[in-house]
């Protein structure tokens, strides 16, 4: 239940005026903590995990996005 009270705390972080090691920092861990939600969802089947893991993951494609630029980035 750690990861899940980490990934919550990792919700709530301010996303304003991160340079780009900031953002490099922030995909990781986004990353990390999805997948790691991941392997609890698979064996619990809540859906609350996979709500937070969505909320993640609208995060990392934001920061993501910034990253690449917004002239690189095609919609799929």
């Amino acid at each position: 239940m750690d990861l899940i009270n980490e990934a919550l705390e990792f919700e709530q972080r301010k996303l304003k005026s991160l340079s780009t090691s900031d953002r490099i920092e922030i995909s990781r861990k986004a990353k990390a903590l999805i997948l790691g939600l991941n392997e609890i969802y698979k064996s619990k089947k809540d859906d609350k995990i996979m709500d937070i893991m969505k909320r993640l993951t609208a995060i990392k494609r934001k920061v993501e996005k910034r990253l690449k630029g917004k002239h690189l980035v095609t919609k799929i």
